[in-house]
């Protein structure tokens, strides 16, 4: 007995998605197909991240008062000898 492939059963589910996915499928159009280009870079600017530091580490650059973030800033520079 041989096992034809091409009969595939039924299911209204897998049916119902694949029409679904074929529907709501974006296509680029255009000039969206195109690389974006890259953002201008500005010298000497800065990005906001989030970052986790130890508590003893963040009390040690906070204890002189404001411009912890700088002194956190010129430290790091300095470990990456930057």
């Amino acid at each position: 007995m041989s096992f034809d492939r091409s009969r595939r059963g039924s299911d209204p589910r897998q049916t119902a998605e694949a029409a679904f996915r074929a529907v709501t499928r974006k296509v680029p159009e255009g000039p969206a197909l195109e690389k974006p280009a890259a953002k201008p870079v500005v010298p000497g600017a800065r990005e906001t991240v989030s970052l986790r530091l130890d508590r003893d580490v963040l009390d040690h650059f906070q204890e002189n008062g404001p411009g912890w973030q700088e002194r956190i800033n010129a430290a790091l520079r300095k470990a990456a000898g930057l």
